[in-house]
């Protein structure tokens, strides 16, 4: 499993934090571009949010934000207000695809993927036809045809229904595997218990990768893929619905409405730290007996027990 380090990223006196693997950054001989932020259509919702461009493009990633209130970050000498934790996770490119393929398919007809990859509002969405394995992907969501050396596509309903089932059943793998509690009890706000429940069924499995993988797909296609695994509706929604359709406030896709290109460039490599000025090293050397830390100026008092 690929480590995962804090980085800090800056652009005059805005900065993010940000937790993401070493791979977004490691480029290879071939590589030809560095990390880009760029504005794209969420698959789900159609409201622009962020993502991320690996170097030379050949993976996407999905940027959420950890964000609570009154959160903030000491940086250096300074205090940023803003006090969310981003964290960047790998996409699957084809979601973000699947919403232009399935409009051009109302055509009905066959067609370069270059020509329905395009998007005047969205122009970087072009990008994501030079991910890995992105040309393999596509006749899983479509029909493929080959003429003279160009394939063509169109939008097939029912590859995409099994390729959404087969994400389904992969995520409900995962689950099993790492222990995570997704039966109708479970109400907290991470959604997870330190010890598994005895009773939970498949059913429960099934219904809640079902709301994982419907947070990347539309409403339509999320309603479809609830039939091809024949759940039951629920009978009552506020006490059993899908933990993953309760969206968490401090998990949600980052709103690409703020300037995001700020952060691009040779900015978001790793930085070396800074040489200590002769004050600092002086300071570093001084004894500290005695002394305070500063979070022990915000730590609440404990109040002495009376005799």
């Amino acid at each position: 499993m690929t480590s995962k380090k804090k980085r800090t990223l800056s652009a005059q006196n805005d900065r993010w934090v940000v937790i993401a693997a070493d791979s977004v950054v490691e480029a290879t001989k071939t590589d030809d571009s560095d990390p880009v932020f760029v504005r794209l259509k969420n698959p789900a919702t159609d409201v622009p949010s962020l993502y991320l461009f690996g170097t030379g493009d050949s993976r996407v990633y999905e940027v959420k934000a950890f964000d609570e209130d009154y959160h903030s970050w000491f940086i250096g000498q300074t205090v940023q207000r803003d006090g969310r934790l981003l964290y960047i996770t790998p996409m699957d490119p084809l979601y973000l695809l699947l919403p232009y393929i399935k409009k051009a398919g109302k055509e009905g007809k066959l067609q370069p993927v270059e020509q329905v990859v395009m998007d005047e509002d969205f122009p970087a969405c072009s990008r994501l036809l030079r991910c890995s394995h992105t040309q393999a992907s596509l006749q899983q969501v479509a029909e493929e045809k080959e003429v003279g050396g160009q394939k063509y596509y169109r939008y097939s309903e029912e590859k995409t229904m099994q390729w959404l089932k087969k994400k389904v059943d992969q995520t409900v793998k995962a689950l099993k595997k790492s222990n995570i509690s997704v039966g109708g009890g479970v109400k907290s706000t991470t959604y997870i218990r330190t010890k598994q429940e005895s009773n939970v069924q498949e059913e429960d499995y099934l219904r809640y990768a079902h709301g994982l993988i419907s947070e990347y797909v539309s409403e339509d296609l999320g309603k479809a893929l609830h039939k091809i695994l024949q759940l039951p509706e629920i009978l009552s929604p506020k006490e059993l619905e899908p933990p993953s359709k309760k969206r968490k406030l401090s998990d949600t896709p980052v709103e690409a409405g703020e300037d995001y290109t700020k952060f691009n460039g040779a900015n978001f490599a790793r930085k070396p730290p800074k040489k200590m000025t002769a004050a600092q090293k002086s300071l570093a050397k001084a004894d500290k007996t005695g002394m305070k830390s500063m979070s022990a100026f915000f730590s609440p008092k404990v109040k002495t027990e009376q005799n």
